[in-house]
């Protein structure tokens, strides 16, 4: 399990330890899995794949809603395969919760009512998080307190189970653990903070050159679903609503990528049971495999 934060340069050592092992790479990503989402989310080329099969990348179209359940049912699916002929798989990304799932299991929970899941995004997509913060703190005040109150999936997904249950989904949240027929071994991808800013500045100005705001435009009909209500997507949305100039939406890119990127890292840090190294550590791949 090879996790860390944005722009860490977590794909290419997952890949060099997974060539190692002669195994394959399971995405745990939560955007990189959509087709027409390849620029604004650095999903990992074929070059860059490097010859390892690469699971849960480029695997539905953007307008297919996943949950976390579905990637904890997906992610064990693709495990069965990779063991039928390997007794080692990698599993790669950045998407806390997803990681968390494969791992731990999730609780059961009752169905949400998608009307109210489209009302609820439609109107966060038009009114902005503010909005959201705002519904959250007065409808499901228990949430609001325990929450990273920042992160628009985990608002919207509390205030649809609240409007469609009654319930704050809090009392869901049994933490219990489910066994997994597999042992796990956490690995976590960290670098000094200004070396990390940096190379997440220099990622979004790459992204530019290869043409995300062409593959922003492209996506610009959708922009209601949820799927991309994302980091790089969102902000060009914005420019070209007018909102904003171009140069801002680039500046904001990088800030909320910044931001998202100490939220990976808090999210992670709370895992005691993750082993931690630095990415350009000369021998950092070695290192890794020492572990197995």
């Amino acid at each position: 399990m090879i996790q860390g934060p944005t722009a860490v340069g977590k794909t290419a050592i997952a890949v060099a330890v997974a060539r190692q092992l002669g195994t394959a790479i399971i995405s745990a990503d939560s955007r990189q899995c959509y087709k027409e989402m390849s620029v604004g989310t650095a999903k990992p080329t074929l070059h860059e794949q490097g010859g390892v099969q690469h699971y849960f990348i480029d695997a539905f179209p953007v307008d297919t809603p996943l949950s976390v359940a579905d990637y904890e049912q997906l992610a064990l699916g693709y495990l069965e395969e990779i063991f039928t002929n390997n007794n080692a798989a990698v599993v790669c990304g950045g998407t806390g919760l997803y990681i968390k799932a494969l791992c731990e299991g999730i609780d059961t929970m009752p169905a949400i009512n998608e009307v109210i899941n489209k009302q609820v995004n439609d109107t966060y997509a038009t009114n902005g998080i503010l909005w959201l913060q705002q519904c959250v703190r007065q409808e499901d005040p228990e949430f609001y307190a325990q929450a990273e109150i920042h992160n628009p999936a985990r608002l919207i997904r509390a205030l649809v189970f609240k409007r469609s249950t009654g319930e704050s989904i809090t009392r869901y949240r049994t933490a219990a653990v489910k066994e997994r027929p597999f042992n796990i071994i956490k690995v976590g991808l960290d670098l000094p903070r200004e070396a990390l800013y940096e190379r997440i500045n220099q990622r979004v100005d790459i992204m530019m050159e290869q043409g995300l705001e062409q593959e922003a435009r492209s996506l610009y009909p959708m922009r209601h679903l949820k799927n991309l209500q994302t980091v790089g997507y969102a902000e060009l949305f914005a420019y070209f609503d007018g909102q904003c100039t171009h140069g801002h939406a680039i500046d904001k890119i990088k800030q909320n990528s910044r931001n998202y990127a100490k939220r990976q890292l808090t999210w992670f840090k709370k895992d005691k049971t993750v082993q931690w190294f630095r990415a350009d550590g000369t021998n950092v791949v070695h290192d890794i495999l020492t572990l197995l």
